[in-house]
């Protein structure tokens, strides 16, 4: 069996996550104290016991979705389970900073500072209600981009995120995102729902964010991950960290290219997905992508408990 771990991205938060980890592995309640020491304050107590909306704003989100994803990295190594059983490693969106950090690629603490400032860089590249995103059910890569050609009208409407055959996020303009969502529809998708989210991740309304990225990654140590990274907008490995540090910078802007990611591990011979940290949305993915393959979700004690059998 070649095992892979991949890391989710905005969406998967929710108040609690990663505090049995913490309670049961000293490893783990390290990650948390590293994270909040490098951004100054108790990112943690929000995670544990504050309210889901300020979790949800992605300044917050992001940190804290890669300290539960790192924290259970470490209670699965501590069990001894660790990257020298993975062929790959990838992450969603921010999940990719996540996959990088277990890598050994980036620290902690800068990928939790890297990931404060691009929530925050995300957040405010577009004033609030001037973009969306949509999800489009029912229609493949390939309709989506044509959906989106046709109902941009002069603004921006771009494929955001290729998440599986049947699932494409589209995002620009909030009046071009809802043509789009309408067009869809009409040409038989199963839905097009506009997505409860802050702003148009992953188009070209995110360059702004793209270019404070630009500033702090060249600021950035960046080394070679000791496992291939899967990134985003190229959809295949990488190990070269000065690629890694362009390619971070290409993903605000550009498409998750997921579902090709998870085709190409597959046909590298990856035969199971472990999703390391909360939620289960990749296993979901992943199992309409690749049928075939085994998913493992790893975000509690109890996860690896079943490990050891």
């Amino acid at each position: 069996m070649t095992r892979v771990f991949v890391f989710p991205g905005q969406g998967a938060q929710a108040i609690g996550m990663g505090k049995s980890l913490a309670e049961a592995y000293p490893a783990a309640r390290a990650v948390f104290e590293e994270v909040d020491t490098a951004l100054g304050e108790k990112l943690s107590a929000l995670i544990w016991e504050g309210d889901i909306e300020t979790l949800t704003l992605t300044a917050n989100a992001q940190p804290a979705l890669m300290a539960t994803s790192l924290a259970a990295m470490r209670a699965l190594e501590a069990e001894g389970f660790g990257l020298s059983d993975a062929a790959f490693v990838a992450g969603h969106s921010l999940g990719e900073y996540s996959a990088l950090c277990a890598a050994g690629a980036l620290s902690v603490a800068d990928t939790a500072r890297l990931l404060r400032l691009r929530g925050e860089a995300m957040q405010s590249a577009v004033p609030v209600g001037v973009g969306a995103m949509a999800a489009v059910l029912g229609l493949d890569l390939a309709a989506v981009r044509e959906v989106a050609e046709e109902a941009s009208q002069g603004e921006i409407c771009q494929a955001a995120n290729d998440n599986d055959p049947a699932q494409v996020v589209i995002s620009g303009h909030k009046a071009a995102v809802e043509r789009a969502a309408e067009i869809a529809k009409a040409r038989g998708a199963k839905r097009a729902l506009l997505l409860p989210v802050s702003a148009p991740f992953h188009c070209a309304l995110m360059q702004p964010a793209a270019d404070a990225m630009a500033s702090a990654l060249a600021e950035t140590v960046i080394s070679a991950p000791k496992v291939p990274v899967v990134a985003n907008v190229r959809a295949e490995a990488v190990a070269d960290p000065e690629v890694i540090r362009q390619l971070l910078v290409e993903q605000v802007t550009g498409s998750v290219r997921w579902r090709e990611s998870v085709e190409w591990m597959v046909a590298q011979g990856a035969t199971e997905f472990w999703e390391i940290g909360a939620g289960k949305a990749l296993s979901g993915m992943i199992k309409r992508i690749a049928k075939e393959t085994l998913q493992v979700n790893i975000g509690s004690p109890e996860d690896i408990a079943k490990l050891k059998g």
